[in-house]
C-alpha cells in the first residue's frame, strides 16, 4: 500500500522541528558569552555573583543534556527518512532518550529557582514591591518550570512502551503538552512584569508608558499575559476531554493542530515584531530575553507540525 499523501506534509513538518531543535541547542551549547557573567555583579565576594555562577554552571550542564536530545531526535527523523521508518521499540527507546535528556535540561534551572529563595534573607532591607516582584516574576516561575516539566517528562518517559497500552503514555503526552504551555505563560509573563517594574537590584523597569508608547508591545503583552493563558486553559479543557483516549487516532488531532499552531505562532509574533518594528529605543529586558537567552525559540517552527494536524485528524 502506498504510503497516504497527507503523511508528507507531517513527516516534513516533524524534519523541520528537529532541524531547528538541533540548531537553536547547538548555537546556544557552543555560544560562550555566558562565561564570566558573574563578574560583572560584584566578582566572588558578592551574593549576586556567586548565585549567577552557581545558575550559569548548573544551566550549562542541563543544556548538554539538551543537546543530547536534540542531535537524537534529529537522528531519530534522518534515519526513519532514509529507512523509511522505524520499528516500534526502536522509536520507543529514542523517545525516551530525548524525554529523560529534556528533563534533565529543565533540572538544570532549578538552582535559578531555590538559590533566590535561600538567600532571600539578605533582601530583609528591599522595598517590598522590588522584592515581591523579583520573587512572583523571577523565582517563582523559575523553580515551576524545573520542576513541573521534569516530572511530567520522567513520567512520560516510564509510561512509554511497545508492550503497555498507549492510553497512558497519550494522557501523560498531553498533560506534559500542557505543562508546558502553563509555564511559557508563567515564565513570559514574569519577563513582562520584570520588563515593566524591574528586577530588584539589577536593573530599573521600563514603565507602563513602555507599553503605551508602542502598540505592538502592547499586542505581545497581551498575547502573553491573556492569549498564552487562555491557551493553557483550553490545552487543560483538551487534555481532560481526550485522556480516556486508548489510541492516537481516537484523538481529536485537529484539536491538538490548532493548540500547536497557535502555540508556535506565538513564539513567531515575538520574534517577527523586533524584525520589524525594532529600534535602539525599543530594546528591553523582554526583547534580550526573548532574543538572547529564551532557549525555546526554536518552538517558532511548530506550525509546521500543527497544520497537517488541522487538516487531516487521520495524520496519526
Amino acid at each position: 500500500m502506498s504510503t497516504p499523501r497527507f503523511n508528507k506534509p507531517l513527516k516534513t513538518g516533524l524534519l523541520i522541528v528537529a532541524i531547528a531543535y538541533f540548531l537553536f541547542t547547538f548555537h546556544a551549547m557552543f555560544t560562550l558569552d555566558w562565561l564570566g557573567e558573574w563578574e560583572r555583579f560584584g566578582g566572588g565576594g558578592s551574593i549576586f555573583s556567586t548565585v549567577i555562577f552557581v545558575e550559569d554552571i548548573s544551566a550549562s550542564i542541563g543544556l548538554i543534556f539538551r543537546f543530547i536530545a536534540s542531535l537524537t531526535a534529529l537522528a531519530g527523523i534522518i534515519l526513519y527518512f532514509a529507512k523509511k521508518g522505524l520499528s516500534s521499540q526502536t522509536t520507543m527507546k529514542m523517545l525516551r532518550v530525548i524525554l529523560i535528556c529534556e528533563a534533565i535540561y529543565w533540572l538544570g534551572l532549578l538552582a535559578s529557582g531555590v538559590l533566590p529563595l535561600i538567600y532571600l534573607r539578605d533582601f530583609v532591607h528591599t522595598p517590598l514591591i522590588p522584592l515581591l516582584t523579583s520573587i512572583f516574576a523571577a523565582d517563582i516561575p523559575a523553580l515551576v518550570e524545573s520542576t513541573a516539566i521534569p516530572i511530567a517528562l520522567f513520567i512520560l518517559a516510564v509510561k512509554l512502551s511497545p508492550n503497555k497500552p498507549a492510553k497512558s503514555a497519550i494522557k501523560w503526552g498531553l498533560i506534559t503538552g500542557t505543562v508546558y504551555i502553563f509555564v511559557f505563560w508563567l515564565v513570559n509573563t514574569g519577563m513582562w512584569i520584570i520588563t515593566i517594574y524591574g528586577l530588584y537590584p539589577i536593573e530599573r523597569g521600563k514603565g507602563l508608558e513602555y507599553l503605551t508608547s508602542y502598540p505592538e508591545n502592547i499586542v505581545s503583552f497581551a498575547l502573553t499575559t491573556f492569549g498564552l493563558l487562555a491557551l493553557t486553559i483550553y490545552a487543560a479543557y483538551f487534555t481532560k476531554k481526550s485522556r480516556g483516549a486508548e489510541t492516537l487516532d481516537a484523538l481529536n488531532l485537529r484539536t491538538a493542530g490548532a493548540i500547536i499552531i497557535a502555540l508556535g505562532l506565538w513564539f513567531l509574533w515575538n520574534y517577527l515584531t523586533w524584525m520589524f518594528f525594532g529600534k535602539p529605543e525599543l530594546w528591553s529586558s523582554w526583547y534580550a530575553w526573548f532574543l538572547g537567552h529564551n532557549m525555546d525559540l526554536w518552538i517558532l517552527s511548530i506550525p509546521l507540525v500543527g497544520l497537517p494536524l488541522l487538516f487531516d485528524r487521520k495524520a496519526s
